[in-house]
């Protein structure tokens, strides 16, 4: 009876679970309890992969071999270096990502702008809506689809060309035809990528300082360069870098259209390392080639990220 009095006198005592979720509604501890599964999805599924593949970059493996991995240093990252082949498809991978990644932004910017501009066209949400299509077609579905665009037989590409009364042209087949075939394909998927990124820099630029600068006569350049580039310049420059990334890993698309053929005409990087590594079965080569390829993905975003803080500090200097 003396403890259940003393009990009382303090109050009901708090059970297990509630002290539980007491302590883990505390500042200093909620931040780190929602941070955490996050944390451990990122180190189960990308830190210890990447450094079993750093890992492995090191050693001479093959699964057809039926032998252990040998320790071979910095063998695989030479022989890749001094790989003419290599060297040629990266080198048609750079020219790829340019003309893909400079077409669709240049091509998403004027075509945002005319959006934005036209905000009361008539039907404008179900033209957006048309334009957006093609950026949520897998990569996979979209190579089938314009594979049988191009289809010199019964293709309606090459149906138009001939009513027109020229010769069919083999756009997949023929070497000279077959990387600009490739990319338009990926201009037609991801343009509308940039239209996005686009309108979301637009709309966040302030109207009142676009009025401002309309009273006072600003030229569209200066009212490009002043204030819209000035408030939308990180998304675009996110939404660039996003798209530079991507473009650079191509491969599913070309994977179901050409396979990198004819021959190597379409033969980027990515395809590179899938046969390397899925045909080959060469594990400790192919390793070498995805920690390569990181690093240059790296490159880029450290590039983009320096561009950007350059700009910043010098408006914030002006």
């Amino acid at each position: 009876m003396a403890d259940v009095a003393v009990s009382s006198r303090r109050g009901p005592v708090q059970s297990r679970p509630n002290r539980l979720l007491a302590f883990i509604g505390r500042k200093e501890v909620l931040p780190t309890v929602l941070i955490a599964p996050v944390l451990l999805f990122f180190i189960i599924w990308n830190t210890l992969p990447t450094l079993w593949l750093l890992g492995l970059s090191f050693y001479r493996f093959s699964l057809t071999s039926g032998r252990p991995p040998i320790f071979s240093g910095w063998y695989n990252y030479n022989s890749i270096l001094n790989d003419a082949a290599t060297w040629l498809a990266l080198s048609r991978t750079f020219i790829f990502v340019v003309l893909a990644v400079g077409i669709e932004t240049v091509a998403g910017f004027v075509l945002g702008l005319l959006f934005w501009r036209s905000d009361k066209l008539p039907m404008r949400r179900l033209a957006l809506t048309l334009l957006f299509a093609p950026m949520v077609v897998t990569p996979v579905a979209a190579g089938t689809f314009w594979r049988l665009i191009y289809d010199p037989t019964f293709g309606v590409l090459n149906w138009i060309i001939q009513s027109l009364g020229f010769s069919p042209v083999r756009f997949l087949s023929d070497a000279s035809a077959a990387f600009g075939a490739v990319l338009a394909v990926d201009v037609w998927m991801w343009t509308p990528f940039m239209v996005l990124m686009t309108l979301a820099a637009l709309a966040s630029v302030p109207r009142a300082e676009l009025e401002a600068a309309e009273i006072d006569r600003l030229s569209p350049w200066d009212r490009f360069r002043l204030v819209i580039l000035y408030h939308g310049k990180f998304i675009l420059m996110l939404g660039l870098l996003l798209r530079t990334i991507d473009a650079f890993k191509t491969m599913d698309l070309i994977f179901d259209m050409t396979f990198g053929g004819p021959g190597t005409a379409t033969e980027l990087i990515a395809i590179t390392l899938f046969r390397r590594a899925f045909e080959a079965f060469n594990m400790g080569s192919s390793s070498a080639l995805a920690v390569i390829l990181l690093l240059i993905s790296i490159a880029f975003t450290a590039t983009f990220l320096y561009v950007l803080y350059l700009r910043e500090r010098k408006a914030a200097v002006a």
